[in-house]
């Protein structure tokens, strides 16, 4: 019997009933869906989504929790006994097309997050608990956007459902939760804008490498040259003295691409 969550394995297991309803609400499950749960421990959140789906596939890092919710037999489950980030380096088809559902531990949130939005085939929804801070980082806007949030929002539109209070969880965490959802997922933004993803991060983490200081000094290297990344912010219709921060995603598309033009990268 698993009574005692482990903080080793960033374990916060759910209490409350209402953050249940309101992560599958945000889902909009239907009877023919497989849902992933990341981190189901005890099943709090495991048993309501296997009533409303077809499937639900349990991956649970912690061998104790996995045997005993596997020895459950609970109709339509399946539990993969696993560390979620292996599981998808050797299986990245196990979220394909397939809607996320979880409440998962904080040190996983960025990671999780990049694997999700960049994969190949990404899940169709994701609803998460995650920390509330990180979750205000993820739907940020100008001037207060950050790399976090213009990674998750070049793949997805966030939303933060709502906010879930430290009480909601044994043992409490020292910080309040959020659910958050991220929809309409895809690579679009870079097709639509003919962007290379790698190269478009390249110039994002240099430039928040030194957000406090006016983007033509942080580009200026990527750029070839400091006349040339201020080419790029006037081509692209922007401040010289403008900061990373007070971008928004598009505008960064448009200089990036500005970016390209005036250098030599091939």
């Amino acid at each position: 019997m698993i009574t005692e969550p482990k903080k080793s394995l960033g374990q916060y297991l759910l209490l409350c009933g209402w953050v249940v309803d309101a992560l599958i609400e945000a889902a909009q499950l239907s009877a023919d869906d497989t849902v992933v749960e990341i981190g189901p421990g005890t099943g709090v959140l495991t048993k309501p989504l296997t009533q409303r789906v077809k499937h639900v596939i349990a991956v649970e890092k912690d061998d104790a929790l996995a045997d005993t919710l596997a020895g459950q037999h609970i109709a339509h489950l399946e539990v993969i006994k696993g560390d979620i980030l292996d599981v998808l380096k050797h299986q990245p088809d196990i979220i394909a097309g397939r809607k996320i559902v979880a409440n998962i531990p904080y040190y996983l949130t960025s990671r999780l997050l990049r694997i999700l939005m960049e994969a190949d085939t990404p899940p169709q929804r994701v609803v998460l608990t995650i920390q509330k801070e990180v979750a205000e980082r993820i739907v940020a806007v100008p001037p207060d956007m950050n790399l976090l949030a213009l990674s998750v929002q070049a793949y997805a539109r966030p939303r933060i459902v709502a906010d879930v209070p430290a009480e909601c969880f044994a043992p409490p965490p020292d910080v309040d939760s959020a659910i958050i959802l991220l929809s309409d997922i895809s690579d679009n933004f870079f097709t639509k804008n003919g962007l290379d993803a790698q190269f478009f991060f390249t110039v994002l983490r240099a430039a928040f490498g030194q957000k406090r200081k006016q983007l033509v000094n942080p580009l200026s290297a990527i750029a070839g040259g400091k006349q040339k990344a201020l080419a790029a912010l006037h081509a692209a219709g922007l401040d010289p003295h403008i900061r990373p921060q007070e971008l928004s995603l598009d505008q960064w598309a448009v200089l990036v691409k500005e970016i390209l033009k005036n250098s030599s990268r091939p």
